[in-house]
C-alpha cells in the first residue's frame, strides 16, 4: 500500500488547505512540487525558445524539450520517440487526429464510436461525417460502461474506416478491454484510435501490446501542467496524417512559387512556439508517477473506489450508476436533488466535486439521466476523506440544498 501521508506532502495545495477534499481528479489533478519546480525553473532561469537559437540557453532547453519525447515513449511503451507529438491537450490531440485523417474518409465510410464518448471524441467525427457524407454509428455499450464486443464484431465491415473509443469512460469509469477490441478492429483496414485521457494517468499503457494506431491524452490529468497534451501515433500512420496548423517550426523551406517542404514527423505537427514549460512539467510529472509506480497507483485507486462504493451504497438517499466500475470514478445522484445543487451543498462541506453531464451528452441513453455527480479519485486521496465525504452525502436533500441559496 502507498504511503499516502508522505505523498500528500508533495502537493502544496493539500498542505495549504488540509480541509479540502479534492475529488475532481477526472477533470484535473493537483500538481506536486517537482512539477511546479520544473515549470518555474524554465520560466525563471531559461525562458527561451527551442530549436531556433544558436546559443547555449536554447541548446539546453531544446535538449530537455526533445528528451521529454523519450520519457513519454517509455511511459506508454511506444517504438520510437518520433511517434510522440506535443499538443495543447487531449481535445486538441483528438481533433488533430480526426481532421488529419479527413482526406482518407469518403462518402458512405463508417466511423464507429460509443454513446459514452467525451465531446472531444464525438464532435470532430460529426463534423467530418457531415462534410464527407460518411456515417457515424455507435457500438453498443452496457449499463456499466463496457463495450459489447459481440456488437462491435457485428458492426465491423469493409466500410468502417475509424473506430475511436475511450479506454476508460469519464463518467462510468469502466476500463475497456483495449487489447481485444484492437484485435477485432484490425481484422479490417481501418484506424484504431484511443482516447487515453482517463486511462494513461491511472493504468499501465502499452501501445505496442494493444496495437493502438493513435492515442491521445493530457498532462493535466496526470499531475502535469494544463495546456499540454500528447498524440502517440504509429510512425507510418503519422506520416499519413495531414497537419492542421502550418507555420514556423513545421516547415523546412518555402518559396514565392508556393513550393513547400515540410519537416518530418513529429515536428510537422508542431508549428509555432510550443508550450515549453508544459513539456518540461510533463517530463517531471511522468518521472514522479514512475517513481510511485503506475501499478501501485492503480491498485490503491481500486481499493479507494471499493471503499467509497461500500460506504455510499449504505445511504438511502444515494443512487450509484457504476457500482462495478473498474477505475477510480464513482458517478451517482442524490434522490430528488438536482446534481448541481448537490454539488453546491457539498462545496459547503469543503468537497470539490464535478456535477453535470461531464461533456458526455449522449450518455443519458445508457444511464437514464442527463446529470450526475462524479467523484474521481487519485493516489493522494484517503479513506479519511471518503469518510468525511460520505457523512456530507448523508445530508444531501432538498431542504439543505435550498438553505444554501435562501
Amino acid at each position: 500500500m502507498l504511503n499516502v501521508e508522505e505523498i500528500r506532502k508533495d502537493f502544496p495545495l493539500l498542505q495549504n488547505d488540509p480541509d479540502l477534499i479534492y475529488f475532481d481528479n477526472g477533470a484535473t489533478t493537483l500538481k506536486p512540487q517537482c512539477v511546479i519546480d520544473a515549470v518555474n525553473k524554465y520560466n525563471a532561469y531559461t525562458s527561451v525558445n527551442v530549436e531556433r537559437g544558436d546559443y547555449d540557453l536554447s541548446f539546453e532547453v531544446s535538449n530537455l524539450y526533445e528528451n521529454t519525447r523519450e520519457v513519454v515513449r517509455r511511459f506508454i511503451n511506444a517504438s520510437k520517440k518520433e511517434e510522440i507529438v506535443y499538443t495543447s491537450g487531449a481535445t486538441a490531440s483528438l481533433n488533430m487526429i480526426a481532421f488529419g485523417l479527413k482526406h482518407e474518409i469518403n462518402k458512405d465510410d463508417i466511423i464507429l464510436i460509443t454513446l459514452a464518448e467525451h465531446a472531444s471524441n464525438v464532435l470532430p467525427w460529426f463534423s467530418i461525417a457531415k462534410e464527407k457524407g460518411a456515417k457515424v454509428d455507435y457500438i453498443k455499450t452496457f449499463a456499466n460502461g463496457a463495450i459489447d464486443i459481440d456488437d462491435l464484431k457485428l458492426k465491423m465491415n469493409d466500410h468502417v474506416k475509424v473506430v475511436s473509443i475511450a479506454a476508460v469512460g469519464n463518467v462510468l469509469g469502466y476500463v475497456q478491454d483495449i487489447n481485444t477490441i484492437g484485435k477485432v478492429v484490425h481484422q479490417y483496414n481501418c484506424y484504431f484510435i484511443v482516447d487515453g485521457a482517463q486511462s494513461v494517468p491511472h493504468i499501465k499503457t502499452d501501445v505496442i501490446k494493444d496495437d493502438i494506431d493513435f492515442l491521445a491524452f493530457s498532462a493535466h490529468k496526470m499531475c502535469g501542467p494544463t495546456g499540454m497534451g500528447i498524440i502517440y501515433g504509429k510512425y507510418q500512420l503519422l506520416q499519413r496524417l495531414e497537419p492542421l496548423i502550418y507555420g514556423g517550426g513545421a516547415n523546412a523551406r518555402f518559396d514565392c512559387d508556393m513550393n513547400v517542404i515540410l519537416k518530418d514527423v513529429p515536428h510537422v505537427f508542431e508549428a509555432g512556439t510550443p508550450n515549453i514549460a508544459g513539456v518540461l512539467g510533463l517530463n517531471a510529472a511522468i518521472c514522479y508517477l514512475e517513481k510511485i509506480g503506475i501499478d501501485n497507483i492503480n491498485e490503491y485507486e481500486e481499493y479507494l473506489k471499493k471503499y467509497m462504493i461500500d460506504k455510499l451504497s449504505k445511504l438511502d438517499n444515494i443512487i450509484i450508476y457504476n457500482p462495478d466500475s473498474t477505475s477510480g470514478i464513482v458517478s451517482f445522484n442524490a434522490k430528488d436533488v438536482f446534481a448541481q445543487d448537490a454539488g453546491s451543498f457539498l462545496n459547503t462541506k469543503h468537497v470539490a466535486i464535478r456535477t453535470g453531464n461531464h461533456c458526455a451528452k449522449m450518455l443519458h441513453n445508457i444511464i437514464g439521466t442527463n446529470e450526475s455527480i462524479r467523484a474521481s479519485l487519485y493516489f493522494y486521496n484517503t479513506t479519511d476523506e471518503i469518510d468525511r465525504f460520505v457523512e456530507a452525502c448523508k445530508d444531501i436533500n432538498i431542504d439543505n440544498c435550498l438553505n444554501i441559496f435562501f
